[in-house]
């Protein structure tokens, strides 16, 4: 009678090995899948754009030079937010040489929500301009405070802006307010949006109050790309926002932006 023979070490260790794949195997089939991480209620987003020039309520701020512009904003899902905001400008040595502030930085924090169904929504909130730079012995300063609070309904956004400070370097101008009316209404063609927009701005104490508006569209490119074109005008009166080169700051004009969203 012939021995039996121990198997190979070789031949045990691939069974061992392949007894050890399907048990593998089998066990993965079973295994729980890992839970997924929960979304952060928290969201950073960034902006950047090129406008043929910057306008702020009507009046160039550029002195009709181009701008790049750019920020970023942080949310929670409750609706808190701060975000900043940054420009070249020209208007503060365009109307006065000895001034040389070539930036405007904005920061901002608030609080927005819907209610009503999510058909309406506001906004709450405070704005610091600022505009780093040389200024002159006894020159005030343009830095600004803003509270603001907006409701709006639909498309249709009407906002409320006080300055406890002095306005934008108007002496003795505290107190002073906005308020703006806007619409930003999706078309369905050619992904385009219609802005439209009527303000008035009160300067305190001065004869520099005005009304501005603008009528424009904005069409999406995807990708987080859009540009805009637009018809701005005022009535700001002329012997108050001619700067010291001659330009008529309030004049009406047509502008153009591209920007990118990320």
């Amino acid at each position: 009678m012939t021995a039996l023979r121990k198997p190979a070490a070789w031949m045990t260790a691939a069974i061992s090995s392949v007894g050890f794949f399907s048990t593998t195997t089998v066990l993965a089939q079973f295994a729980p899948e890992p839970a997924a991480e929960p979304a952060s209620a928290w969201t950073v987003t960034a902006n950047v754009a090129l406008a043929t020039e910057y306008r702020y309520r009507g009046l160039m701020q550029t002195n009709r030079r181009p701008a790049i512009q750019g920020g970023f904003d942080v949310s929670h899902e409750s609706g808190f937010y701060l975000g900043n905001w940054n420009s070249n400008i020209s208007w503060l040595g365009d109307s006065n040489p000895d001034v040389s502030a070539p930036i405007e930085m904005d920061f901002y924090g608030g609080f927005k929500n819907t209610f009503g169904g999510g058909d309406w929504n506001y906004d709450v909130g405070v704005l610091q301009y600022y505009y780093p730079g040389d200024y002159p012995a006894g020159y005030v300063r343009p830095y600004t405070t803003e509270l603001y609070a907006g409701i709006g309904y639909g498309p249709v956004f009407l906002k409320y802006s006080y300055a406890p400070t002095n306005l934008f370097g108007f002496a003795d101008s505290k107190h002073s307010w906005y308020a703006d009316l806007s619409a930003n209404v999706p078309l369905n063609v050619w992904g385009l949006t219609l802005n439209a927009h009527v303000g008035y701005q009160k300067v305190q104490f001065t004869d520099a109050s005005y009304a501005d508006w603008k009528l424009g569209l904005t069409k999406d490119l995807g990708k987080g790309f859009s540009v805009s074109v637009a018809y701005i005008d005022t009535n700001a009166d002329k012997t108050v926002y001619t700067n010291a080169k001659g330009r008529y700051m309030g004049k009406a004009t047509a502008w153009a932006s591209i920007s990118k969203t990320f």
